[in-house]
């Protein structure tokens, strides 16, 4: 077999492949005999067909598939063993002429492939990159210990209705007497939020309203309009809620009210784990601990964007086989219409771009992902999210077995490798450029993400 290369400018190239019969014959061969012990043919005990008839059933076939299998392997071996820096996949060229796999015995296939652009990239302390300490305010520590009380909350039964409690009921269709409408419409077990009524003289009817009591108010006003919450207040269905105009009374059975946890040791113990703080100044320092590894991740992110901007604009602009790429895009999306390459193009190159640039710094920084980083992530990024809904304290089983049904799914995986190799870029950045550290408030670091 003999593969050449042959550029056809700095980021083209047509790659040629001869194959000959003695370059596949034997594994035909050897498929055929395979075969022959498999396939079933009247007048044949199973394993007993001949080769011979097996061949001229199957033999194109067979001989297809191996020369396919083999260019195949041979073409990405080649591409490796000489380090051709090839972007997407091998396409086949307008060069290629027609091949007959029944009536050949030598084949030649042309495959026109798109070439990494070459440039160099150094970054050392010469380079300087914004980094941004966000600062951690009182006022955060005390939102994110009331969001954690909040969390940590539970419901009671109170008597006297206040904002943001809930009532719990039978609602009973009045007539125009303002008596109980004979044949109207009752509801049993009704929950009821008069803080989210769009009318505030409806809100003011319940104000201090005590259980047991019989309070009437009129749905439709109360929503006014909003025909999908009344019909599920009322279960009737969306377009009968016209027919329920009027006013209805509603008996009170319960007033329910959230009431934030208690900053005592056993909330401590809840968040953070027996013993691990005995005070609430210790609270508030493992709160602002945490809050300084998010700020820390946010800083980092912010961080690896302006290491791209200045990396790019040091690489400057690069060359690409716009035309050959538009073409392998177009056949990697052949679902999509005829508008979606010229739309995402642009798009496509420039994280093509940083893709290249990535490499470099990969390769610069001998950065290496493994199995226990890859595993690693998956708990950290598990953790985070329990975090996010104040549960901080999770044991490490859950975590792992939560991790572990991430690492079963491919896309997580391939997600996951890249927040690795995200990570130990910035790590490794942080110690090789020079930062150009900014203390900034939350709402300062968060107006840089608007656009």
């Amino acid at each position: 077999m003999n593969i050449t290369l042959e550029k056809s400018s700095n980021v083209s190239a047509v790659l040629t492949v001869k194959m000959e019969k003695a370059d596949y014959e034997d594994k035909v061969n050897k498929a055929l005999k395979e075969l022959s012990h498999k396939v079933k043919m009247p007048g044949f005990r199973p394993g007993k067909v001949p080769v011979s008839l097996v061949r001229k059933m199957y033999g194109p076939q067979a001989k297809a598939e191996e020369v396919n299998k083999l260019l195949g392997e041979k073409l990405y071996e080649y591409i490796r063993e000489n380090k051709v820096n090839m972007l997407g996949e091998p396409l086949a060229s307008e060069k290629q002429v027609p091949q007959d796999i029944e009536a050949q015995d030598d084949f030649e296939f042309v495959f026109d492939i798109a070439i990494a652009p070459e440039f160099k990239l150094e970054l050392n302390q010469d380079d300087h990159v914004a980094y941004y300490d966000i600062e951690i305010t009182d006022e955060q520590i005390d939102e994110q210990v009331k969001q954690l009380a909040q969390r940590g909350g539970h419901p009671e039964s109170v008597d006297t209705y206040a904002d943001r409690d809930v009532l719990r009921g039978t609602l009973a269709e009045l007539d125009e007497n303002g008596n109980v409408k004979e044949g109207g419409l009752q509801v049993e077990k009704v929950s009821l939020m008069p803080t989210y009524f769009n009318n505030d003289d409806q809100k003011k009817i319940f104000e201090n309203a005590q259980k047991n009591a019989v309070v009437v108010f009129n749905p439709s006003k109360a929503y006014e309009g909003r025909d999908t919450e009344i019909a599920s207040l009322l279960k009737v269905k969306k377009e009968e809620v016209a027919n329920y105009a009027g006013n209805f009374s509603f008996q009170i059975d319960d007033i329910s009210r959230f009431v934030p946890a208690t900053l005592d040791q056993e909330f401590f113990d809840q968040v953070f784990g027996k013993d691990a703080v005995k005070s609430e100044e210790e609270f508030r320092a493992r709160v602002k601990e945490s809050i300084a590894i998010q700020h820390t991740a946010d800083s980092d992110y912010k961080f690896l964007l302006d290491v791209r901007a200045y990396a790019e604009q040091k690489v400057g602009s690069l060359e690409f086989p716009d035309e050959l790429l538009k073409k392998i895009m177009k056949q990697n999306n052949k679902e999509k219409d005829e508008k979606f390459v010229e739309e995402n193009y642009v798009k496509s190159i420039e994280e093509l771009k940083w893709h290249l640039i990535k490499e470099q710094l990969v390769a610069a920084h001998q950065i290496k992902v493994e199995d226990k980083d890859i595993k690693e992530m998956a708990i950290q990024t598990v953790r985070f999210q329990f975090a996010q809904y104040g549960m901080v304290n999770v044991p490490e089983e859950y975590l792992e077995q939560y991790a572990g049904d991430m690492l079963k799914k491919k896309d997580q995986v391939n997600m996951l490798v890249d927040r690795c190799v995200d990570t130990k870029i910035v790590a490794a950045l942080k110690d090789c450029v020079t930062l150009d550290r900014k203390s900034v408030s939350v709402e300062d670091f968060r107006k840089m993400f608007e656009s």
